[in-house]
């Protein structure tokens, strides 16, 4: 049995969801909106349940559904979420006032290596999510680790780079100068003296980075 498989057992047996969930999903798709996969987003719902952030911060908003499933994990916590794209800003905050969650997800417009102190002064967060600009990680990392609680931890999304990250040169030419930049991400992470970090191959990959 390869890894498709696996994942398509997975998603089989996966519980029915609320129904406005499969309307995210089906806009994501329709506008070719990448968002986290099935088991990516349970993954990460698990480590809201387990870690339990009052305050959570996302890079990269998209049209709010990793905000509105993160929230599904815990309904009390605050998410401030930054997006620079103006119409995916608009479709989010949409859907997050469809869904009635204005009061628990804040959503910024800018580009996050500009909005630092604005956002700053919403913090600290107990979580930060990494999901915007793939060539950023690293900056992105390095502005926001001075928002991170005491014994928080910064999950960064899509860092085995569908696998390219294994042989970059193998990827299509236009990505390959990014599925590098990812991989010295990783390494860069995995070495960092001030972080425990742990890499699994979960949706795109995802790695975990907690505080010493």
């Amino acid at each position: 049995m390869n890894h498709t498989d696996v994942i398509k057992y997975l998603d089989t047996i996966t519980p029915n969801q609320p129904d406005w969930v499969y309307q995210l999903e089906e806009e994501a798709e329709q506008n070719h909106v990448p968002i986290m996969d099935k088991q990516g987003i349970a993954f990460i719902q698990q480590l809201i349940r387990l870690h339990q952030p009052t305050k959570i911060l996302e890079i990269g908003t998209a049209i709010g559904y990793s905000a509105l499933r993160m929230l599904e994990a815990k309904s009390d916590a605050q998410i401030v979420s930054i997006e620079r794209n103006q119409e995916m800003y608009d479709r989010a905050v949409k859907n997050i006032q469809v869904q009635n969650q204005k009061e628990h997800i804040d959503v910024i417009f800018g580009d996050a290596l500009e909005v630092d102190e604005k956002v700053a002064a919403k913090g600290p967060f107990q979580m930060i999510f990494i999901d915007a600009a793939k060539g950023q990680y690293r900056h992105f990392f390095e502005k926001y680790e001075q928002t991170l609680a005491d014994k928080g931890m910064i999950v960064t999304d899509n860092v085995l780079f569908k696998g390219w990250v294994v042989s970059p040169e193998e990827a299509p030419k236009r990505l390959q100068k990014l599925a590098n930049k990812i991989d010295q991400y990783n390494q860069w992470l995995l070495q960092h003296p001030a972080y425990h970090t742990t890499i699994l191959p979960v949706g795109d990959g995802v790695a975990i980075s907690v505080k010493k």
